[in-house]
C-alpha cells in the first residue's frame, strides 16, 4: 500500500470579499455606507439613519453636517424598491427641519419625491414622500415648484388612499398649497372637492380637521362654493355642527359656513331648511367662545350683501348679536360689534338695535380690551348716522367722557363719531366743524353749549315762546317735497299748530323755479298768529299783499272751511300723523343756486374763495369799516325778524344784516353745496371764523415745486375776500376782539 497523501483544500479566490457583520455606533460611519454600491449595504444604511433621524431635530441636523442629503437625494430614485423606500422615509422625516428644507429647495428635490406618488409605488413611500411635501409645502419656493411640477393631481388622488397617514399627509399639503390662488383654481379643475368632502366622513380628528381647514382657504372663491353647494356640501357641515363629539371641530367648520353665507343662494337654502335658526340658536347657545366670535364673524360676512341682511333681519339676528356682546369672552364682543357695524347699512336693523344695542355698546366703551373698545366705537358710530332716535346715546357718552375715570380715547373717538352725525350739536358744544362736517338741511346754530348740557331738538325749539334769547339760525334750502292722503290733506304741522295744507308743495318745477316762490317763513309774517312753516295755499301769492290779522271769511281757503268743520278729535288725529318739518328758507336756496352759476365757473379755487367771500358779504350788509362797527346794528335787525316770524328760529337766508358768526356760517353752507373745502370755527364774544387751505403760488423761476397747502383766515366782515395767514397779526385781530 502507498503513503496516504493529505490533500490541501484550496484557499479561496483572492478577488472575493469574506462576509462581513458591522456594527457602528457612529452616525458618521453609516453615512458613510450610503455611497455603497451594494443594494443591502444602502438599505440598511437608510434603515439606521432614519431610526437615528427620528429621534428629534438634533439629530437631523447632525446628519445635515454629515453630509447626508446629497446621497439621500440620489437614493430616492434608486432602482431597487427597497432602497428607494428608506431613503424616501428618511426624506419625509427629515424634511421637518429648517434647514434640511433649505437644503433640499436648492437641491430641487421635488421633482423627484413628486414622482414617488406613482400609483405603482408602496403605499409606505406614499406615505413619506406626501408628508416630505407636505414639510416643504410651508415655505411659498417649494409651493411654486410643487405646483409647477405637477404635484397637486397625485396628491388629490392620494385622498382616496387606504391608508389614512397617507391621507393626512396628502391633505395637508393641499392645504399648504391652496393658500395660492392658482393651486384653489387648479383644485376645482382637478374635481377635488368629492374627495375632500369625504374626508370630512373620517374617523380620524386630525383628517376631518385639514380638511375643513382647506374649505376654509378654498371656499373664499365663489366658484368653489357653488360646487360645494352642488355637492351638498352643506350638510356636511351642519352635520358637523350638531355633532357635540366634533366641538373640536366647530370652529373650522363655522369659517366655511361663514364663507358659503356671502352668496344669497346659498343663504336663501340654509334659510328654507331651518339651518339658518340652527346656526344662530347655535351661536346664542355655545359656551366655546371660539365659536361665538366665529358665528358672528360668519354674520358679518353675510350683512354685506343687502339681500343676506334682509334675511338675517327676518330671522331676528340683533337679539343673536346683543346676546353676544353679553358674553364673557372679548374675541366675541369685538366680532359681534363688527357684525352690528356690517348690519347697520339696514335701516330696519339699526333701530332693532337701537334700545338694547347701544346701552351695551357703551358699557364696552370702558373695556381694557382695545379691539372690543374699537369695535363698539365704530358700531355706534353706524348705529346713529341717519338715525336721530339712536344718537340718543350721545347723552351717555357725554357722561362718560366728563368722567376722568370713565374716558379712555375710545369713548372720546366714539363721541366724536356721533357728534359728525349731529353738526348742529357739534357746533354748539365744540365749537368747530371741518372741512368733511358737510353743513345739510336742518342745521341749526344754537350757540355754544356747556359739555353734557342736551341741546334741545329743531322741533322742540321751534315750540318755545319767543325770548330774548340768542336767535337759533337755521339752515334749510330743502323744498319740501311730501304730499298728503286725502284725509289728512288739510293738516301740517310745523309748531304744533294746526294749519291749512300747502298746494305750494305740490307745484310744478317751473313754479319752483319763479319768483313768486314764498318761503313759509315769510307766509308767518303775512298772516299773523300763523306758524313760521305753514304753506297755506296764499303762498304762491304776491309777497305783503296779505299783510295783517286774519283773512276775511269769503277768501279762506276751502280746506281751511273744511278744517273748521271737523270735530276737535278728528283733528288731533290728524295732525299726529304728520310729521313736523323746518321751515323752508327759500331764499338761501337762491343764494346756493346763483353761487353756483357765477362762482363754480372760476378755474381756481382761491378766485373761488375770494369770489364767494364777497358774495356773502353782499348778501349780509356789505363790508364793515374797522371803527364802525359798533354802528352796524345787526342786533335789532335780528331782533325785528324774530318778532315778525314770533319766533326764536331765524331761517339764515331772512338775514340781512350780519356780524361774523352769520356770515361765517354762511359762507360754509354755500361752500359745502358748491364743492369748497372750508372749516367753520366759533371764537368768543361772537367772533366766528372759516378757515380754507390754498397752494401758493411757486416761488418765481422755480417750476414744478408742489408747495404744502396754507392755511389762510378768510375776511368777511372788512375786507371781504381778504385771505389772512393763520397765526399772522392781521389773523388775530380778525378773531379776537
Amino acid at each position: 500500500m502507498g503513503k496516504k497523501v493529505k490533500k490541501e483544500v484550496e484557499p479561496p479566490p483572492k478577488d472575493v470579499f469574506d462576509p462581513l457583520s458591522i456594527e457602528s455606533k457612529k452616525a458618521a460611519t453609516v453615512v458613510l455606507m450610503l455611497n455603497s454600491p451594494e443594494e443591502e449595504v444602502l438599505a440598511k444604511a437608510c434603515d439606521a439613519i432614519y431610526k437615528f433621524a427620528s429621534k428629534g431635530d438634533e439629530n437631523k441636523v447632525t446628519l445635515l453636517g454629515l453630509g447626508a442629503v446629497e446621497p439621500l437625494f440620489k437614493l430616492v430614485s434608486h432602482e431597487d424598491p427597497l432602497v428607494r423606500r428608506n431613503a424616501t422615509m428618511v426624506f419625509g422625516i427629515m424634511a421637518s427641519n429648517n434647514d434640511v428644507r433649505k437644503l433640499l429647495r436648492e437641491l430641487d428635490v421635488t421633482n423627484s419625491v413628486i414622482a414617488r406618488l406613482a400609483p405603482e409605488e408602496d403605499i409606505v413611500v406614499h406615505e413619506f414622500a406626501s408628508l416630505c411635501l407636505a414639510h416643504m409645502a410651508v415655505e411659498y419656493t417649494s409651493k411654486v415648484q410643487i405646483f409647477e411640477q405637477g404635484g397637486l393631481e397625485p396628491l388629490i388622488r392620494l385622498l382616496s388612499s387606504p391608508d389614512p397617514d397617507v391621507k393626512k399627509n396628502s391633505v395637508e399639503c393641499i392645504y399648504h398649497l391652496v393658500q395660492d390662488f392658482q393651486s384653489r383654481a387648479a383644485v376645482r379643475e382637478l374635481n377635488a372637492i368629492p374627495a375632500l368632502l369625504e374626508l370630512l366622513k373620517s374617523e380620524y380628528p386630525v383628517v376631518q380637521l385639514l380638511a375643513l381647514k382647506t374649505f376654509g382657504v378654498i371656499s373664499n372663491d365663489r366658484e368653489t362654493r357653488i360646487i360645494l353647494r352642488e355637492n351638498q356640501g352643506l350638510d356636511h357641515l351642519f352635520k358637523i355642527l350638531e355633532t357635540k363629539e366634533f366641538n373640536d371641530l366647530h370652529v373650522e367648520a363655522l369659517a366655511v359656513v361663514a364663507n358659503c353665507l356671502e352668496d344669497v343662494d346659498t343663504m336663501q337654502l340654509i334659510q328654507q331648511t331651518g339651518g339658518l335658526k340652527k346656526l344662530l340658536s347655535f351661536a346664542e347657545m355655545s359656551t366655546i367662545p371660539d365659536i361665538q366670535k366665529n358665528a358672528a364673524k360668519a354674520i358679518t360676512k353675510a350683512a354685506y350683501d343687502p339681500e343676506n341682511r334682509r334675511i338675517l333681519h327676518e330671522e331676528e339676528i340683533e337679539k343673536c348679536l346683543v346676546t353676544l356682546l353679553g358674553t364673557d369672552n372679548d374675541g366675541a364682543k369685538a366680532a359681534a360689534s363688527q357684525a352690528i357695524s356690517a348690519m347697520c347699512e339696514s335701516l330696519a336693523s339699526k333701530d332693532a338695535f337701537g334700545i338694547q344695542g347701544i346701552p351695551q355698546l357703551v358699557q364696552l366703551l370702558s373695556s381694557e380690551n382695545e379691539e372690543v373698545k374699537e369695535g363698539a366705537a365704530i358700531a355706534l358710530a353706524n348705529l346713529t348716522t341717519a338715525s336721530p332716535s339712536n344718537a340718543s346715546a350721545l347723552d351717555i357718552l357725554e357722561e362718560i367722557n366728563l368722567s376722568t375715570g370713565r374716558k379712555n380715547n375710545f369713548s372720546e373717538g366714539a363721541l366724536d363719531k356721533l357728534l359728525d352725525n349731529n353738526l348742529s350739536q357739534k357746533y354748539s358744544q365744540m365749537g368747530y366743524l371741518s372741512s368733511s362736517n358737510i353743513i345739510t338741511d336742518g342745521f341749526y346754530d344754537y350757540g355754544q353749549v356747556k359739555p353734557g348740557v342736551k341741546l334741545l331738538s329743531l322741533e322742540e325749539l321751534n315750540l318755545q315762546e319767543l325770548n330774548d334769547h340768542r336767535a337759533i339760525i337755521l339752515v334749510n334750502a330743502k323744498l319740501p317735497d311730501v304730499s298728503f292722503s286725502a284725509e289728512d290733506k288739510s293738516q301740517d304741522r310745523y309748531d304744533g299748530r294746526t294749519t291749512s295744507s300747502s298746494s305750494s308743495i305740490r307745484k310744478s318745477s317751473k313754479e319752483r323755479a319763479s319768483s313768486a316762490v314764498v318761503s313759509p317763513v315769510e307766509e308767518k309774517q303775512e298772516s299773523s298768529g300763523r306758524s313760521p312753516s305753514s304753506l297755506s295755499k296764499s303762498s304762491t301769492r304776491e309777497k305783503g299783499s296779505r299783510k295783517g290779522k286774519g283773512k276775511k271769511e269769503e277768501e279762506k281757503p276751502k280746506d281751511e272751511e273744511e278744517l273748521q268743520t271737523m270735530s276737535k278729535i278728528q283733528q288731533e288725529v290728524i295732525l299726529e300723523k304728520v310729521p313736523w318739518l323746518p321751515p323752508f328758507d327759500s331764499i338761501l336756496l337762491d343764494y346756493i343756486t346763483d353761487a353756483s352759476k357765477t362762482i363754480l365757473p372760476l378755474t381756481t379755487t382761491k378766485e373761488q374763495v375770494v369770489a364767494l367771500a364777497q358774495f356773502v358779504a353782499d348778501k349780509m350788509g356789505g363790508p364793515i369799516e374797522r371803527d364802525k362797527l359798533h354802528e352796524f346794528s345787526w342786533e335789532l335787525h335780528i331782533s325785528e325778524i324774530e318778532f315778525e316770524l314770533k319766533c326764536n328760529v331765524v331761517p339764515i337766508g331772512k338775514i340781512k344784516k350780519g356780524t361774523f358768526y352769520h356770515r361765517a356760517l354762511l359762507f360754509k353752507v354755500i361752500a359745502d353745496r358748491i364743492g369748497i373745502g372750508c372749516s367753520l370755527v366759533r371764537g368768543e364774544y361772537g367772533r366766528a371764523w372759516n378757515e380754507v387751505k390754498l397752494v401758493d403760488d411757486s416761488p418765481q423761476g422755480i417750476t414744478g415745486l408742489l408747495l404744502p397747502p396754507q392755511v389762510y383766515i378768510l375776511d368777511l366782515m372788512y375786507q371781504p375776500g381778504c385771505l389772512m395767514k393763520q397765526g399772522s397779526a392781521e389773523a388775530d385781530h380778525y378773531q379776537h376782539i
